[in-house]
């Protein structure tokens, strides 16, 4: 267990983030063991037939040991709208030194696997190679799902969000991720094979970035001079992967108000917007639209709005519609 020892002026400087970089380096390890990545295992399915005669020699040996990823592939994001081909540009940027010392936390330099002794005596020749692969990679197995990931990823932010505003950062930690606990000034991250204190630095706060491709268990990066990151898994993971026709997402409520209409309400249980529904259940963005105002004028969901955006979530009518339903036809 890390536990990171947090003054008040530190809860204050808690940002959320996203990473695409992130994402395409939780991916990786996820390829590497399947077995414990149970719920991505369509997408698994799915990316090992893409990546056929892909190189990712390197990209997987950089990412398939258990409780280490370089530092150099879990930079800090810098805001909400990062865009991956910046990520890669500071991927590129990252001194010789840096990467040879993220190596050297593998093994020294004449213990290094062979695939990776080039990266760490030649940075500046092999890290285009490497962003060039995971590039491609990113192309064939990321970005054909990135709208449904988008949408879970965009939940997320809503629901830690509001969690901030309404509870503060203690009640948002609580509500985390199981393996996060935050109790008297310490935020205590349970990882198998990392243990330690360590004061959070100062004037850095802690970024927060939900990654699809963390589940199960959140990673963090605390070496100098990165701010200080913790990746977790954001709720809702498995729909991810989850198609509309799916056995699971059928709903007896579809018997009553029809399927389209059952599938969005199982979906608002936190805000969304018609963008983010459309991309989760397989439907246009007027289609959703159409449905949430039939809805709405039956008071089984509410709207707000958030910048130029407006978010959806279900009533609490709508909720025991549900419940009542499911309980009528399990009982």
């Amino acid at each position: 267990m890390i536990s990171l020892r947090m003054r008040a002026e530190d809860l204050t400087r808690v940002r959320l983030a996203r990473s695409p970089l992130y994402e395409v380096t939780g991916s990786l390890r996820t390829l590497g063991d399947p077995a414990r990545h149970f719920v991505h295992q369509r997408w698994i399915t799915a990316a090992r037939r893409e990546i056929a005669g892909l190189d990712l020699t390197v990209a997987l040996a950089l990412t398939c040991r258990p409780g280490w990823l370089p530092d150099f592939l879990l930079l800090p994001p810098a805001g909400w709208d990062t865009e991956f081909g910046a990520e890669l540009d500071q991927l590129l940027a990252t001194p010789a030194a840096a990467i040879r010392s993220a190596l050297e936390e593998l093994a020294p330099p004449a213990a290094l696997p062979p695939v990776l002794r080039p990266l760490h005596a030649d940075p500046a020749r092999e890290l285009p190679r490497l962003a060039e692969s995971l590039a491609r990679y990113r192309r064939l197995v990321i970005e054909p799902s990135q709208s449904r990931m988008n949408a879970v990823l965009d939940a997320e932010f809503t629901r830690l969000a509001t969690g901030l505003a309404t509870g503060g950062t203690v009640a948002a930690f609580d509500r985390l991720h199981p393996d996060v606990r935050y109790t008297e000034g310490r935020l205590d991250i349970d990882l198998a094979r990392h243990s330690g204190e360590k004061d959070l630095p100062g004037n850095t706060g802690l970024l927060l970035v939900p990654t699809v491709f963390a589940w199960p268990t959140p990673f963090v990066v605390l070496n100098e001079p990165y701010r200080p990151t913790l990746a977790y898994p954001p709720h809702g993971v498995a729909s991810v992967w989850r198609n509309p026709g799916d056995a699971e997402c059928e709903l007896p409520l579809g018997d009553l108000i029809g399927r389209s209409r059952a599938l969005l309400l199982l979906q608002l249980d936190l805000p969304r917007s018609t963008t983010q529904l459309a991309a989760t259940v397989g439907l246009t963005p007027p289609a959703v639209s159409q449905h949430l105002s039939v809805l709405r004028r039956n008071a089984l969901v509410t709207s707000r709005r958030r910048g130029r955006e407006v978010l959806y979530v279900r009533t609490r009518l709508a909720s025991q519609l549900l419940a009542a339903v499911d309980q009528s036809a399990t009982g």
